[in-house]
């Protein structure tokens, strides 16, 4: 059977057409969504911010600047946002986005530091962990030491120094998800140490 030209023609014809047709309404449903988006991304990142210091009153952004990209990927991870936290205009600390490796993707994360590079809270804003494994860990699940894992790190400090089955205790069966926890905070003290 020969195929004639006329008929790839029509079938390229009607198949540039579909796909103009289509990117046309994903740009539609984008352009409808992205401020949605990008308010709910918004929304969360503040309320991860007041859960890692909640005596602050303000957050203004600061500059990631090459010293803190270099001290983030020194410890494995990413630092993508940067904030100073203050306390009736008092600087009292830092806080970082930071995104990790997970098992199953990346964890974002906002960790706070204070001045005395001690971390004073982990508020997980994004990840894809594992329902009922590794999302035990992002929820805060409580360790048989009767701590929240997320909770054990409030007052921990030396960026590399804190390790799961160490001095860091982790949800059986979501392992890696723990690491990945304690890659952002050990990365987040890096950061916050980068600053001096």
């Amino acid at each position: 059977m020969k195929i004639e030209g006329k008929f790839i023609l029509k079938v390229a014809g009607t198949l540039t057409a579909i796909c103009l047709v289509v990117a046309a309404l994903l740009g539609g449903v984008d352009s409808v969504t992205r401020d949605k988006i990008f308010e709910i991304n918004n929304a969360n990142t503040v309320k991860a911010l007041k859960a890692v210091a909640a005596d602050a009153t303000d957050f203004p952004s600061v500059n990631v600047t090459g010293a803190m990209t270099d001290a983030a990927s020194a410890q494995g991870a990413k630092v993508t946002e940067a904030y100073e936290v203050k306390k009736s205009g008092e600087h009292i600390g830092y806080a970082f986005k930071i995104v990790a490796s997970g098992s199953q993707g990346d964890i974002e994360m906002i960790v706070g530091v204070d001045a005395d590079n001690a971390v004073t809270g982990v508020s997980i804003v994004d990840n894809k962990e594992t329902s009922g494994l590794g999302s035990r860990v992002m929820e805060n699940e409580t360790l048989p030491s009767g701590v929240g894992v997320l909770d054990q790190f409030i007052g921990k400090s030396g960026a590399g120094s804190l390790t799961v089955g160490g001095n860091i205790e982790a949800i059986s069966g979501a392992t890696v998800s723990s690491k990945g926890v304690t890659t952002g905070v050990n990365t987040a003290l890096a950061v916050a140490e980068a600053l001096g």
